[in-house]
């Protein structure tokens, strides 16, 4: 039995030992990051995800005076990069981007995972981005109207891709056939650039994608793009239809990048990575690159770390209703 005085002298040594842990990490945090820290993108390189990570891990890096350098970690809609990033060593030096796919929407898809919401402390959003329909270049369906037309005489028949089930553009993909009332096959690839490519290409009917990675496409005319799932049009893009525009104001797809570092990161360490995340989604460079991407940089109070847990915590209860019937 311990006594009075004996438990006074546990709880001072506890004290002293929180108090020295403390000061340690203090001390690890000012001195971080002393090598390049590893940015785990959840898809093949070239998609919107991975456009995003390469302009802000860029302007972080100057600001923290280190590389970032990217990793792309392709499969399972997002979650094989999600569960090596959870694994990391919980130092700062290993963290990833995410979005509503990969950090919400995926619980419900694949609930048996080796990770949860709680696997990560979230660091910053750093970009709101638009979700796009675009059609092959030769499709016979010169506008929404038209395709639903098409796509409801031809049940089952038209092929749209994305970067995986479980990504925000399987997201884009359920939101926009669930609001045309159409009957469509949704195919996967382990990014967004390869389904954009096979669209190029023909090989598919189409791709549901971020503006960020198809307008240039668009652009040059290799795919056409059909509708954006936004309340206002887009700069690189005046040409094309708002859904309401289109007549189809329930198709919506708008979402968001943020970044998450594994649990038990230390919050001095978290602290320093949203500083750098504020400091170069700020920068001219990353504004100039978003501004031709068709991707808005949150606004000063959506920085925090807080907002963008509001964000995994209201989009996982979203898409459990929304993808119950896609649990595997």
């Amino acid at each position: 039995m311990i006594s009075f005085v004996g438990k006074r002298a546990l709880a001072a040594i506890a004290a002293l030992s929180l108090a020295t842990f403390s000061l340690a990490t203090a001390a690890f945090a000012q001195d971080f990051p002393k090598r390049p820290i590893t940015m785990i993108v959840p898809f093949a390189a070239g998609g919107t995800s991975d456009v995003i990570a390469r302009t802000v891990a860029e302007q972080m890096g100057i600001a923290l005076g280190q590389t970032i350098v990217i990793e792309n970690v392709a499969g399972a809609g997002g979650s094989t990069a999600l569960a090596r990033a959870s694994r990391a060593e919980p130092d700062g030096y290993t963290i990833a981007i995410g979005n509503a796919g990969t950090n919400a929407a995926t619980y419900t898809i694949y609930p048996k995972l080796p990770f949860t919401p709680e696997s990560f402390v979230p660091i910053a959003m750093v970009a709101k981005t638009f979700g796009v329909i675009a059609l092959r270049k030769d499709f016979p369906a010169k506008d929404l109207k038209e395709f639903i037309a098409y796509a409801k005489a031809n049940p089952g028949k038209i092929n749209l891709g994305h970067a995986g089930v479980g990504s925000s553009n399987y997201l884009i993909c359920k939101s926009f056939v669930t609001a045309a009332g159409v009957d469509a096959t949704l195919v996967g690839y382990r990014g967004a650039a390869p389904a954009l490519t096979d669209a190029i290409g023909s090989q598919i009917d189409g791709v549901c994608d971020a503006a960020a990675s198809v307008s240039q496409s668009i652009g040059d005319k290799l795919v056409r793009g059909l509708v954006v799932g936004s309340t206002v049009r887009l700069a690189t893009l005046p040409d094309l239809p708002t859904s309401a525009e289109a007549g189809l104001p329930d198709f919506e797809a708008q979402g968001w990048n943020g970044l998450f570092a594994p649990k038990g990161t230390p919050p001095a360490i978290i602290a320093k990575l949203n500083a750098a995340a504020r400091t170069a989604v700020e920068t001219d460079a990353v504004k100039k690159r978003f501004a031709e991407l068709s991707t808005v940089a949150p606004d000063p109070d959506e920085h925090t770390p807080e907002v963008l847990q509001k964000l995994v915590t209201r989009d996982v209860e979203k898409y459990r209703k929304m993808l119950a019937d896609d649990a595997k």
